[in-house]
Parts: structure tokens; C-alpha cells; sequence
């Protein structure tokens, strides 16, 4: 994900133990960030962009550096999360009991390591036997069932953990879900488990949405997950979804004292349980099972990604107890990813809606992991030439976490003879414009913005897409067929539909199936988004490069209103760092506070004598004249750096003139100040707005009549929090520590990740860590969470 976020493959590729104080706050920022962006892809949009394996490292890379660095760790933590946030369009749940996530284990040791911490925990030997549960992992959407008198009341999904969506009407739908308990049964219970699709249905549906053209699901997970959360449950009714029940959320009484147990009254109760499933009481009987579902994985009816141990006492949970955002008596044993080999028939170039070139191989079918694989990713062109990737090739094809197949090597002993080395194009396939490479990204991208069919119909699928202008029945099908019949060619054009329909420019009932009550559905859905839109999905629909969700909330947030964004760009532009001054940021080891300090030397008349002495002495070298000059901030590795970049004095003396003159104004800089903005996206804003085309497409969305919503400016100059720097951590009982730090910035606080002398207050929760205690050292303000609520008066 190098396109989208900030760490240097360099630093990623530093090892944990190597890394400085400095390296680490930034990887863990940048950690934070692209975990939440693929948790949100994952839990909210079901369109995992990245496997379940290479998710994992990430979580891994996490959790490893905050073990080094544990006062790192961050108030976004990953590792403090479960899942994410509930997405819009469904009414939110809070869960009585939190549905968290399980700790992962890759190898044999890793599971060894899990019964030996739950030994350590309970100071027991070796000889005391410990009785676990192992089930297979089903590979679908967490959801919780609640029954209140033997009557199902509300399902919700698990979102964030503490907060799920509602979809009573769609489980309601689901066969394998029981409506009503046989008796007994306590006053409250909740069922926990997974809704998924066995796998012959999963194709069986896709068949039939082949054969009328529709799209299909990429695997049986998304299609359970999108089936959930339809709108219409009717729509819900007709998938095959199915349920599996295999732990529990509240209970008003016990009933039964071990998790065997608990799967026996579930199965009385009439759910479908996960299988097969046993009793064990060691490492050897747990890996043993684990090998046995492995090599079962392919002939069971659903998908699995491995297998789940529980501690079977239920005593025994209550006192492991929970660390972070998962149990101490739990664990899942993921499978590694499933390959095979077959021939690569081909190498096709896709163009998304950055313009980014990204190789598919065109494969012969084989079958990976029980789906027929004909297409897989290549990445980047850096991978086809590190992998050294050519047409003929025998290649192997891993479907890593059972999402996305991707070409992970070639069997090179049987290359076909005068199979040649893929040569990247440097034009774009679908316009001509030149694809180039910018220094430090490994995505090549065609120039041709808007020019360029494939990136307008990606944008343009992105304009309407759920977190943007969300207009109902206007999917990413339906964009295909009105682009392709000239209908829709820009988000102006989906606003003047109705008015060109009316003027007699064309008819749309009777074309592509439209009938005449989904075609007012249609025009009321896009009016309703005509009325009324905030400004951050409008910011966020035109698909601004490096401008995320959260990143079009702050620009919002920040300025305020359409005419106060359009005018803060303008002036920023206006302000924009002239090339002199991006030359002297550019270079390694030349920091902000160098910097700073440089231009502020060379604007000092008086310094230009002692640069002129030292320019009639050529026998001194470059670099140890710039120490001589004794300049503040400018150490000796700064020294070195701008002495090798730019060689001699003249040249120097010259670019700190010339970059001094060229400084950012401050409409720039507040623009690079607004948080989750920074130089980068600032850049790709400013890039936006100088293409004219762009300008007019905001403008002509407002001619079309688009309301464009103010956003909500925190009030908070007169709370008690306004201008204090706040950390949060530990979990927290009465909500997330998302939801709380979105508070906190509405009432005007600064919310930060780490603890200092700068800091006002810590609110501590549950397991609140090395933070509380680093606060209480330095003697800053520590309130639990109920202090903090009677603080803000909530």
C-alpha cells in the first residue's frame, strides 16, 4: 500500500529490534492508519483489498513494536481495537457483553506458547491437565442473537466490538436461525457465531448472476457479509445464508459450566454447530487436530481459515480473563495460504481511478482452495521483475487468506524456451497519456487524469460509492451501463439525468430492464442526495488522491463550507513552497528544524560576510564550511547531506537564497496543519484544483442544484476541556475509544497518542498499561473514565 500511506518500504523493512524511537512513532502512525483503512474495507465495505496473511503481518509488525516501545503505544492503537466502527444505514447496537477478536497463532509454537502463557497465568505444572474445544474457524460475518423470554428481539453484527449495526429483518430471513427456543431457556441469552454460505450454494448464486450478466461475489465471505447488511430483506431472503452458533453474550443465568457444554444446549436449542469439533487436553492433541482439518479443509461444504482453541472450563475463562481486545483462553490457528500451479497465458494492465497501473495474470483456470482461479494479481512492476514474471511461465498461485489469488512465484525449470522478460508500458493502455513512476513509489501512473476513460469511470464509481454520495440503485453495474451508452460521463451528468429525460434527449425505461417505478426510485434517490450533502462525502466522492474518509471529515470539519474550501484551496495554492525550497525538503537528513534554522540564517543580512569569507578559501571542503559557520539546529549529519547534494559553495549559498524566497505562506501551511492532511495529501489537493476540468465539475454540481451541507463546527471554547491535550487508554465500559476521542475533539481538545510533559489529563480504563503509569511519573492528571464523563458533564 505504498500509494496510500506514508512508510518508506525502507522502514518496513528495518527489523523491530533496529528500529529508533523516532523510526518507531512513525511506523506505528503509519500502522495505525493503514490497519484502520483495511478494517474498514474488511468490516464495513466487505471488499478486502489485501490478504488475510499480509493483514496479519501487519497486525503482527504492530504489536512487535509496541512490545519494544510500549510508550508508543498510540490511543488508535490497533491492537486496542476490534473490528470497526459500524457502518452508516443501519441503526447502531450497543453489545451488553463485547464481541472481541481472538489473538492468532501462524505455528506450532505459536499454540505451544498459548497453552504455556494460560499455565503460567493459573501457576499450574505441567502435569495438571487443561481440557480445551477445538473448532474449525468458519470464514464469514460475526453476528449476535438475542432471546428474551425464548424470542429472537435483535441481531447485530459485531462492528467495533461494542458497537455492531442492527439486522434483526435480515437474520430473520436465515433458515438455520431458530425464531422462537425450546423450553427451558433462561429470561436473556445470546447466541454468538457466524453467518457465512456453504460454498456450493456461493457458486451455484453466482452462476445464476453469470448468466444475467450481474456481478458476481468474490468469495463466500463477502457474499454472506453483503447479504446481511441489504436493506431489503427480501432481497437477504433470497441468498443462501446459514448460521452456526458457538459461544455466548449475556446470559441472565448459567447454563452449563463448560464451552462442550455450552455447544449441547446450543444444539438443543436447535442451532447448527460448527464441525467437525473434539476434546483436548495438550499441544500434541490441538496440532494434531489442526492437521486433521487442514487436510479436511477442502472436502468441508463451507470455507475455513483455520481452527479456533477454547479453554473448556468456564471457570477457568472467567479467571484468564481478557488482554487488550481478545481472550486469554483463546486462540485461532490460521492455515497458511493454499497454491497450485498453471500456466500464465498472459499479463493485462488495469487503470483505477488514481490512475494506478496495476499488472493482472491471465491464468489458466485452476482451482486454489475450492474456487476456480483464472485471474490474479501481480502488484507492481518491481514484483513481475523481482519474481522475474514471463508469459508461459509455470507460476504459482496462492490465495492468500482465501481472498485475493496473487502469483507468488515461478517454476522456473519449466519456462517455456524464448519466453521473454515483460517489459512494463511507460504509456497508458486505455488513453496513450505517459504512465510514470514518481521517485520513492513502486506504482507507475498514466498522466491523463480525467482524459483517461478507465480513471473517469473508476471516479465515477467512486462518486456514488457507500461512504461518498451513497445513491441508492445507482451501483457500480448500473455506472457500467450508463458509461457505456454515453449516459453518465462525469457526477454532473447523474444530476442533469432526470432534466435531459424530460427535455426528450433520450428514454431510459425499457433500456437495461428499467421500468417505470425504478426509474422514479431512482431520480428520488438522487435528488435526495441533490437536497442535502455533507461536505466531507463530497469531498470525499471527488477522489483526491490521498484523501481519505477520515481525511475529508478534517478538510470539513476544518473549513467549515463548500465556499470556505474552495477559497482555502485557492489561497493555498496561491502559497504553494516554490521548487528551491521542495529541493532543500527533499533531502535526507535535512529535517524541519534544519531547515528552519538555515533559511532563517541566510535571511540575515549579516551573515552574507561570513559566507564571503569562506569563499575565497577553496581548499576548504564544502561540508566544513558549513560547520564553521556554526548555524543552529545544523548538525554534522546535515552538514554532510547538503555538502554532498549540492557541492560547492556558490551553488549552496545560492539554493538557500533561492529557497529562503521561496518558503511556504501560510494558507499552505494551515492547509499541511489540518490533521490527517499533511504535505503529501496537501500536495495532491493542490494538484486537483489546478486542473481546470475539476473546478468545473464542482461547479457544475452546484449548477445542477447540489446542496452542499456546512459541516458542524465543534463548540467548545467553553467547556472545560477546550485546548487541553488528552490521552486515552485501556478499554473503556461505556464506549469506544474512538467514540471518545471523536468527543473530546468536538469539545475542543487535542487528543494525542503518547504521554509527556505536554500532556493534560490521562483517561484511564481496563488494562490501561504503561500509560497511566508514565502519567502518574511525570505528575499529570490521571482521571478514570467516569471523572472524564462527569468532567465534559455527560
Amino acid at each position: 500500500m505504498t500509494d496510500l500511506f506514508a512508510t518508506p518500504a525502507s522502514l518496513r523493512a528495518i527489523p523491530v529490534e533496529a528500529l529508533t524511537l523516532e523510526q518507531a512513532q512513525a511506523e506505528l502512525e503509519a500502522l495505525a492508519k493503514e490497519i484502520a483503512h483495511h478494517d474498514r474495507l474488511y468490516h464495513q465495505q466487505d471488499t478486502p483489498e489485501i490478504p488475510d496473511a499480509a493483514y496479519d503481518a501487519l497486525v503482527r509488525r504492530n504489536g512487535a513494536i509496541e512490545a519494544r516501545f510500549p510508550e508508543l503505544q498510540r490511543a488508535d492503537s490497533p491492537s486496542l481495537r476490534v473490528g470497526a466502527a459500524p457502518a452508516a444505514g443501519f441503526r447502531k447496537v450497543r453489545h451488553a457483553v463485547p464481541m472481541l477478536s481472538l489473538g492468532n497463532a501462524f505455528a506450532p509454537e505459536d499454540a505451544a506458547e498459548f497453552v504455556a502463557r494460560i499455565r503460567r497465568f493459573l501457576g499450574w505444572g505441567e502435569d495438571t491437565p487443561i481440557a480445551f474445544v477445538a473448532e474449525p474457524k468458519i470464514d464469514g460475518l460475526s453476528c449476535s442473537l438475542r432471546y428474551e423470554n425464548g424470542r429472537l428481539v435483535l441481531a447485530a453484527t459485531r462492528g467495533d466490538g461494542a458497537e455492531g449495526e442492527d439486522v434483526t429483518a435480515n437474520v430473520m430471513t436465515i433458515k438455520d436461525v431458530p425464531k422462537t427456543l425450546p423450553t427451558p431457556y433462561p429470561a436473556v441469552l445470546e447466541v454468538r457465531g457466524e453467518v457465512y454460505m456453504n460454498r456450493d450454494e456461493f457458486l451455484a448464486m453466482n452462476k445464476g448472476y453469470a448468466e444475467k450478466g450481474e456481478d458476481l461475489f468474490a468469495n463466500p465471505r463477502n457474499a454472506a457479509a453483503g447479504s446481511l447488511r441489504q436493506k431489503d430483506p427480501k432481497v437477504t431472503a433470497s441468498r443462501p445464508l446459514c448460521f452456526f452458533g458457538y459461544a455466548l453474550g449475556e446470559v441472565s443465568e448459567p447454563i452449563a459450566d463448560t464451552q462442550w457444554g455450552i455447544r449441547e444446549r446450543l444444539k438443543a436449542w436447535g442451532f447448527a454447530l460448527n464441525r467437525p469439533a473434539e476434546h483436548v487436553d495438550g499441544v500434541d492433541t490441538l496440532l494434531r487436530f489442526y492437521e486433521q482439518i487442514g487436510q479436511r479443509r477442502s472436502s468441508l461444504p463451507f470455507d475455513i481459515d483455520g481452527v479456533v482453541y477454547k479453554v473448556d472450563r468456564l471457570d477457568l475463562q472467567e479467571r484468564l480473563g481478557f488482554v487488550s481486545r481478545a481472550p486469554r483462553w483463546a486462540i485461532a490457528h490460521k492455515f497458511p495460504a493454499e497454491q497450485a500451479q498453471t500456466r500464465l497465458k498472459g499479463i493485462t494492465i488495469q487503470v483505477g481511478r488514481t490512475g494506478a497501473l496495476t499488472p493482472v495474470a491471465e491464468l489458466e483456470d485452476i482451482t486454489v482452495g475450492g474456487v476456480v482461479v483464472s485471474r490474479a494479481t501481480l502488484h507492481n512492476e518491481d514484483e513481475i521483475a523481482r519474481k522475474d514474471v514471463r508469459v508461459g511461465d509455470l507460476v504459482v498461485v496462492q490465495r492468500a487468506g482465501d481472498v485475493i489469488p496473487q502469483v507468488v512465484g515461478v517454476v522456473e525449470a519449466q519456462r517455456p524456451e524464448g519466453a521473454e522478460p515483460f517489459v512494463f508500458p511507460d504509456h497508458c493502455p486505455e488513453c496513450g497519456s505517459l504512465a510514470v513512476r514518481e521517485e520513492g513509489e513502486v506504482v507507475r501512473r498514466c498522466t491523463g487524469g480525467l482524459i483517461c476513460p478507465a480513471q473517469a469511470k473508476e471516479r465515477l464509481r467512486h462518486f456514488v460509492s457507500r461512504n461518498a454520495f451513497d445513491i441508492e440503485g445507482l451501483g457500480e453495474k448500473i455506472i457500467e451501463e450508463f458509461w457505456n451508452d454515453g449516459l453518465v460521463r462525469s457526477p454532473v451528468d447523474i444530476f442533469t439525468l432526470e432534466p435531459r429525460i424530460e427535455r426528450g434527449e433520450f428514454a431510459l425505461i425499457g433500456r437495461f430492464g428499467w421500468k417505470e417505478k425504478s426509474v422514479e426510485n431512482l431520480f428520488k434517490a438522487i435528488n435526495d442526495r441533490r437536497n442535502g450533502i455533507d461536505l466531507h462525502r463530497l469531498i470525499f466522492g471527488l477522489g483526491i488522491r490521498h484523501v481519505g474518509e477520515v481525511t475529508a471529515r478534517s478538510l470539513a470539519t476544518h473549513y467549515g463550507s463548500l465556499d470556505a474550501w474552495l477559497a482555502g484551496m485557492d489561497a493555498a495554492i496561491g502559497a504553494m513552497p516554490g521548487a528551491a525550497w521542495r529541493e532543500l525538503a527533499a533531502l535526507k537528513g535535512v529535517g524541519p528544524s534544519t531547515m528552519s534554522a538555515l533559511l532563517a540564517w541566510f535571511n540575515d543580512p549579516e551573515n552574507a560576510a561570513k559566507v564571503g569569507f569562506y569563499a575565497n578559501q577553496p581548499a576548504l571542503r564544502l561540508e566544513t564550511v558549513i560547520g564553521m559557520l556554526g548555524i543552529r539546529e545544523v548538525k554534522a549529519n546535515a552538514a554532510k547531506a547538503l555538502a554532498a547534494h549540492y557541492e560547492t559553495l556558490e551553488r549552496w549559498t545560492e539554493a538557500m537564497a533561492a529557497a529562503a524566497a521561496a518558503q511556504p505562506g501560510e494558507a499552505w501551511e494551515a492547509l499541511v496543519r489540518v490533521p490527517d492532511v499533511g504535505e503529501v495529501a496537501a500536495e495532491e489537493l493542490a494538484g486537483f484544483f489546478l486542473e481546470e476540468r475539476n473546478k468545473e465539475i464542482i461547479q457544475g454540481l452546484r449548477e445542477a442544484g447540489v446542496t452542499v451541507l456546512d459541516a458542524e463546527k465543534p463548540k467548545a471554547a467553553s467547556t472545560p476541556v477546550a485546548g487541553k491535550t488528552v490521552v486515552f487508554t485501556g478499554t473503556l465500559e461505556t464506549m469506544t475509544r474512538d467514540a471518545a476521542e471523536a468527543r473530546a475533539r468536538e469539545l475542543g481538545a487535542k487528543v494525542t497518542g503518547s504521554v509527556s510533559k505536554k500532556t493534560d489529563c490521562v483517561v484511564v480504563g481496563a488494562d490501561a498499561g504503561s500509560k497511566a503509569t508514565k502519567a502518574r511519573e511525570l505528575g499529570v492528571t490521571v482521571l478514570s473514565e467516569r471523572e472524564w464523563l462527569d468532567l465534559i458533564g455527560e
